[in-house]
């Protein structure tokens, strides 16, 4: 994900003295000129508007401000000298930066009006321009009205129930899975299959995006698709960002950025192209321990493709008939008619091994 820059605004400062809202750059109130406090918090204001003056972005990008260890003076990032006392500013301590304030405030900054003169001031004000009186509103009255905490809580028990459920239901069918118990059974039967699919060259259809089309192929048509999301920007890529936002710069100053990905669109095409297709399948089957492969013949363009085959074992245990599917011919081939085996058997019948007794 890229995170581009849109532009960069000024921030603000409360003055803890008289809670006037100052811009984020001035180190003094405007209202009662205390200084800007050494733990200044700066926020955004309620109308974001981007610089266009060159300087105040070059003061803007200098990176967060630094505090002289000397006088602890605040100074703009990049200064070599304290401009309050001279002090060496190598081992300054910078402003903390980089807090994501909130998404970036383009629109008219919302106006409130005085309940004591109607002068109209900046929704970020506490108290009124014309006459000094705080604008901060009177809280409701309280009410006998039920909060809805646990109406709001239940969803989040609920869905936490239910994971734990199914993690309790996963590790249950885990430890049955793994749970066996020994049994003695005798050989009641056998059985065997062998199959070949023989496999014709022939026209095939098949859809694939251009770049993986075979070279040999004959393209019918293509359409431009979606076909992946990159972090980074790509040929016949669509810059897609979301809502633009405001990030500390440390200096009084906001970056107004958006993450932005890149959405891959490409050609996706169907095309025509030999390719083995199987048309039959020969298959031989037998009750005996002496399986053998079907026999076959090939046309032109034609070819045996890889055999499967099937060895299954049927024993007979306490009443009960137990299927088991060796794992090839040696071991099939002992599995002589009444002879006595101890089986390993899990909780769902199935037989995991086999050992001669």
């Amino acid at each position: 994900m890229v995170r581009k820059t849109v532009g960069y605004v000024e921030l603000e400062w409360t003055c803890e003295h008289c809670g006037t809202g100052n811009p984020g750059p001035r180190k003094f109130c405007n209202n009662c000129g205390a200084p800007q406090p050494h733990d200044v918090e700066f926020h955004q204001a309620e109308e974001e508007v981007l610089l266009t003056d060159a300087a105040e972005i070059e003061k803007a990008k200098a990176g967060p401000d630094v505090h002289c260890p000397y006088c602890r003076a605040r100074n703009a990032g990049g200064a070599s000298f304290c401009g309050a006392c001279g002090g060496d500013l190598k081992d300054a301590e910078a402003r903390a930066s980089g807090q994501v304030l909130g998404a970036h405030r383009s629109g008219k900054a919302l106006e409130v009006a005085c309940p004591s003169c109607g002068t109209l001031n900046l929704a970020s004000m506490q108290e009124c321009a014309g006459c000094g009186d705080s604008l901060e509103q009177p809280s409701p009255p309280p009410t006998d009205k039920p909060t809805d905490r646990t109406t709001r809580s239940l969803p989040i028990a609920l869905i936490a129930g239910i994971a734990i459920g199914c993690l309790l239901l996963i590790v249950g069918l885990v430890i049955l899975l793994s749970r066996t118990e020994e049994q003695s059974a005798v050989v009641q039967d056998v059985s065997w299959s062998r199959s070949i699919p023989i496999e014709m060259l022939t026209e095939v259809e098949e859809d694939a995006w251009a770049d993986e089309v075979p070279a040999n192929a004959e393209i019918l048509s293509c359409t431009v698709e979606y076909r992946t999301t990159l972090s980074e920007p790509a040929a016949n890529a669509v810059e897609i960002c979301g809502t633009p936002y405001t990030v500390d710069t440390g200096s009084g100053y906001g970056e107004v950025v958006q993450d932005c990905v890149y959405e891959v669109y490409d050609d996706f095409c169907t095309y025509t192209a030999l390719d083995w297709v199987t048309f039959d399948t020969v298959t031989v089957t037998g009750n005996d321990l002496d399986p053998y492969w079907p026999s076959y013949s090939l046309g032109e363009n034609q070819r045996a493709g890889e055999g499967e085959q099937d060895l299954i074992v049927v024993f007979r245990a306490d009443g009960d008939t137990l299927q088991y599917q060796a794992g090839d011919e040696t071991e099939f081939a002992r599995f002589v008619l009444g002879s006595r085996w101890l089986l390993e058997v899990n909780t769902f019948g199935t037989v995991v091994s086999a050992t001669a007794e």
